[in-house]
């Protein structure tokens, strides 16, 4: 290969060995001056192992070395794990954003409310819209996902075609949008895919994922049950024709609508201002739906993931202003356990059985469908693409490795390659070759700051969890004598029987510490940072022989 060779390389930075956080990037042309795009830029979110972390996203040192021949952001939906780092990341990046209708409406929201919408490039483009930037031809093909306006990127260069999927699976009757484009993905198959950029999220998942059409229906005759009864469901505020089938079923049976939760007031406000929901009727407002009878009311809820701060998790602490459910009323869950938010779900679950709530969920009833593929659907996506690569992504490392070996296996696809972030991968009819290794990570939102998951904030905050936190302050005067103190204080460590055990371990840390500051010379007792050093360090020894822990300590010393 000569030295100046145009190359096409596919590079994730997100969404590989994880279901979120996506974020892709294609490269062509020479090694010292390729031009870039990234097909989406979304976010994870923080767990028991970040606290404090709410936010989580992928790290992009990588994009400060070839931003200048960034040409754009393709958004493929309006999903938080796909579009949600973009408001919080672009000043970093400043190239022009490109989304279809819906998610172009939502995409201004995030930036309005960062104050970064008049300062970004958002082009809104139409659904099967094909365009240019420099040299990818790109085109969006039309699937289906569990939310509106889900594309399929096809990124045309002279070294090849790719077709990048995003999130997809095959609903034949979605009830809102079209179904997947299927003579687009046939045309694309025959005009020859090099490579599938392909979601991993269903790969071990027999058969197919379902229909809407089949939840609307169930949901209308489980309604129908519950006659006479206060009712709330629970679902994603993003799929809005689940939230449609619950306004149509609701309706069927004399109740009316009432949104609950931000996330379902801003969702339902985009697909209206893009000509979605137009039979559903009105909605009921908070104060109208309190005033009504409660049999004749459906309140439609965020918070099926057990959010702390979501509606339904205040209604089930009843810390809501208006919503009451109580004895002989149900919740709905037109919803799936998301992995990870297990603990969440089955305590805001208990908490409303314990007050008498009926709890419904997909577990017992039809009422809820993925949004991705199962082994059935990927075949058939492999079948019109007949691609010459396989390169699973979205998805955990078993996920893609699983995908790989089905598509190498049953697909008959002579490539496939499982990658992990920060591989950089040359894409040819050789197949692909792993050329280099980028930094990747992730970043964390903290406190309005974006930092690095290594910052050493995060691994003080894991230890004072684990560990504890002791903090002692000293007083010194100039001739280094103690004139304050120690007076120790501490957080995370057991009270026992009246608090007579952390009473008694203060007092023998008071001690410690006093031992410390008068076993240093006298000369060296006027210095602060020797004083402290000392006193921590004992403290330090103390700390973990009488309880195990390795506790952060902390000494002020105030010199007077």
């Amino acid at each position: 290969m000569t030295k100046n060779q145009d190359e096409l390389v596919f590079l994730p930075l997100g969404g590989c060995g994880e279901i979120g956080m996506n974020l892709n990037l294609y490269g062509f042309g020479p090694k010292h001056a390729r031009k870039w795009i990234i097909v989406d830029i979304g976010v994870t979110f923080g767990g028991p192992e970040t606290p404090g972390i709410e936010i989580i996203m992928p790290e992009i040192e990588f994009l400060y070395d070839i931003k200048d021949d960034i040409l754009g952001i393709v958004l493929t939906h309006a999903h938080e794990d796909h579009m949600g780092a973009l408001a919080r990341l672009w000043p970093r990046i400043g190239c022009p954003v490109y989304a279809t209708p819906f998610t172009h409406y939502l995409t201004e929201g995030r930036l309005a409310e960062v104050g970064l919408l008049g300062d970004v490039e958002l082009h809104k483009i139409q659904m099967k819209a094909r365009f240019s930037l420099g040299p990818f031809d790109l085109e969006l093909i039309t699937l289906t996902h569990s939310i509106p306006e889900p594309n399929a990127v096809v990124i045309r260069t002279p070294a090849g075609l790719i077709l990048h999927t995003g999130d997809w699976k095959i609903d034949p009757d979605p009830q809102i949008g079209t179904g997947v484009d299927i003579d687009r993905l046939k045309a694309v198959g025959d005009e020859g895919v090099l490579v599938i950029v392909c979601d991993s999220t269903n790969v071990f998942s027999p058969g197919v994922a379902g229909s809407e059409a089949g939840v609307r229906k169930e949901l209308t005759k489980l309604i129908s049950e519950y006659a006479g009864r206060g009712m709330a469901v629970a679902s994603f505020a993003s799929n809005v024709a689940r939230l449609e089938s619950v306004m149509m079923a609701a309706r069927a049976n004399n109740r009316s609508v009432c949104l609950i939760g931000r996330s379902m007031h801003r969702m339902t406000e985009a697909a209206k201002a893009v000509g979605m929901l137009s039979k559903v009727g009105n909605l009921l407002s908070e104060d109208e739906a309190q005033s009504m009878p409660s049999e004749h009311v459906l309140y439609l809820c965020t918070g099926s993931q057990g959010e702390p701060r979501a509606a339904l998790s205040r209604i089930a602490k009843r810390e809501h202003r208006t919503v009451k459910l109580g004895k002989g009323d149900v919740v709905i869950f037109s919803s799936k356990i998301i992995p990870g938010n297990e603990k969440g779900i089955f305590a805001l679950q208990n908490s409303l059985a314990d007050q008498g709530v009926e709890i419904v969920t997909e577990k017992s009833r039809d009422i809820h469908v993925s949004g991705h593929p199962c082994r059935d659907e990927l075949k058939e996506m492999y079948g019109w693409a007949r691609p010459h690569i396989s390169i699973p992504v979205h998805g955990e490392r078993r996920h893609l490795l699983e995908h790989a070996k089905l598509a190498k296996g049953e697909f008959g696809i002579k490539h496939a390659l499982a990658p992990h972030n920060g591989e950089m991968i040359l894409l040819s009819q050789k197949g692909p070759k792993i050329i280099d290794i980028v930094p990747s990570g992730r970043l964390h939102e903290d406190g309005g700051l974006i930092v690095s998951a290594e910052d050493a904030s995060l691994r003080e905050r894991r230890k004072m969890a684990y560990c504890g936190h002791i903090a002692i302050s000293v007083v010194i005067n100039n001739k280094g004598q103690l004139i304050g103190g120690p007076e120790p204080r501490a957080s995370g460590f057991p009270h026992g029987n009246r608090g007579q055990h952390l009473d008694e371990l203060l007092d023998e840390v008071a001690d410690v510490a006093e031992t410390a500051f008068r076993s240093l010379r006298r000369e060296k007792r006027s210095d602060e940072d020797e004083v402290e050093e000392r006193i921590r360090s004992k403290v330090r020894r103390l700390i973990r022989e009488r309880t195990g822990k390795r506790a952060i300590v902390e000494v002020t010393t105030i010199k007077v």
